[in-house]
This record gives C-alpha cells, structure tokens and sequence, in this order.
C-alpha cells in the first residue's frame, strides 16, 4: 500500500474530446500526479467510487452525464472535493446552476483554451487551499 505522505495526488479527468484528455493525462502524469481519466460524467462518478480522487478535472458538456451533474453527485459524496471546470461553454447566468454559488465550493473555472502551465497552477492552488500537500 502507498505511503499517503509520499503517493502522488490523483486527478480525475472527466473529459469527452480523448485527444484532449489524453494530452492531460500525459502532462500531469509527467508532472507528478496520478491521472485517472473518464469519457464523461458517469464513468467519471463510477472511477471516482472505486478509486476517489484527491482533485477532480471536468468539462461541462459531456455526454450522458453533463459536467454539473458530475459535481453535484461528487458534492454528495465529498463536500470539500477540490474541482477544476474547464469548458469551452459557460452561461454566466446566476440560477441554481449558477457554479459560483457556495455550495459548488472549492471550484475554479476556466475557459477553453486553457494553458498547461495555468492548469498545473490552479491545481496546485486548489490542492493548498484543501490542505493537500503539493504534487
């Protein structure tokens, strides 16, 4: 069993578009972390029940379960779970998807495109601010 103070923190990616996820994959695996990737929302809950991740990447649209359908069954299971939403889609309307809210918190989001380097530092702040050590 992995030393919890020395395992690498795992991400799980949930991300539709395979290129993109792959290329995700493989640029925080070189970067230290322990990637775990899903096709879309329901693989991504089913990944996270069987292995759960210290920080969760998602899209919003994805199909059979969208991104905030995702975040709001993980909000169930964990409630201070740090989560990335990166999307090339975002309505800025308030409203009871509105992912500013308090209760989607801790959540970062950003729009696609969005650099590696800007990932791999919202991870890091996100992992600090839930008190994870650093990757």
């Amino acid at each position: 069993m992995p030393d919890p103070v020395t395992a690498p923190l795992h991400v799980l990616v949930a991300e539709d578009e395979a290129l993109a996820a792959m290329a995700l994959e493989d640029f925080l695996s070189r970067k230290g972390y322990r990637v775990t990737l899903a096709q879309d929302g329901q693989e991504g809950l089913e990944r996270y029940s069987a292995d759960p991740a210290d920080l969760v990447i998602t899209d919003l649209r994805m199909p059979r379960m969208d991104g905030r359908a995702l975040i709001r069954e993980l909000r169930i299971r964990a409630a201070g779970l740090p989560i990335l939403v990166m999307t090339g889609f975002l309505s800025m309307e308030a409203g009871e998807d509105d992912l500013t809210a308090d209760r989607w918190q801790p959540l970062v989001v950003l729009r696609k495109p969005v650099s590696p380097q800007i990932i791999l530092d919202t991870l890091a702040s996100l992992a600090q601010a839930a008190k994870l050590r650093p990757a």
